[in-house]
């Protein structure tokens, strides 16, 4: 199976073309006030339009509360639900059921003991995001330009779909996909001229360096 990218952290309307150019599969969303990537809902609005059949549009909350995303949802047109804050097993399946739709659950990897936590969302998420943990000094739990070592969950024995995320670019996701085995990957700093602005060469780099 063919390696699937996740863009997340679009900004612009002009972003959804250069994804679909380069056949990415899923784009993501920010609904995150301390992120330079959160959007409007009007903002969100005029980029989930845009986004192509076949593309799958997730939208990134941080522990939202069932109104938010009551609100969120009858704006804009999603996919599916993104949870990169401190969401329990008992709260994503209460979203999922709630909400109706796929629910990608983030977990911060820096040692191997954070491993355990991934068990416990089995049977909750339809999916799960590996990223690193978040710096000290950053406000936001993704998009922080970070690694861990892949290592970790070399050889982790996984039950349901996952990406691998955290301090991802050209020049190092070969080695992240030999080493991790992921067949999904995400990416948002990596393909970022300036914080919130995705750059098309650096997409293209990307996509075809994960695919090659």
């Amino acid at each position: 199976m063919g390696i699937k990218i996740k863009v997340c952290g679009l900004t612009k309307p002009s972003d959804v073309s250069i994804c679909a150019m380069f056949d990415v599969n899923y784009v993501g969303l920010v609904f995150h006030q301390n992120s330079k990537r959160h959007l409007s809902f009007a903002s969100a609005k005029q980029i989930s339009s845009l986004v192509p059949k076949g593309i799958v549009k997730v939208g990134l909350t941080v522990d939202p509360l069932d109104r938010e995303l009551d609100e969120l949802l009858t704006e804009v047109q999603l996919d599916t639900i993104q949870l990169h804050g401190s969401e329990t097993p008992e709260r994503v399946r209460n979203i999922r059921e709630n909400f109706g739709l796929p629910i990608i659950k983030s977990i911060s990897i820096s040692q191997k003991t954070d491993l355990a936590l991934i068990d416990e969302y089995y049977g909750y998420a339809d999916q799960l995001l590996i990223d690193a943990k978040r710096p000290t000094s950053s406000l936001i739990p993704g998009g922080n330009g970070v690694t861990f070592d892949w290592r970790l969950i070399s050889e982790f024995n996984w039950k349901i779909p996952w990406m691998l995320a955290g301090g991802l670019n050209s020049s190092n996701i070969g080695e992240a996909i030999k080493i991790s085995g992921a067949n999904q990957v995400d990416i948002s700093t990596g393909v970022e001229a300036n914080p919130g602005v995705k750059d098309r060469e650096l997409i293209k780099q990307f996509v075809n360096a994960a695919r090659k």
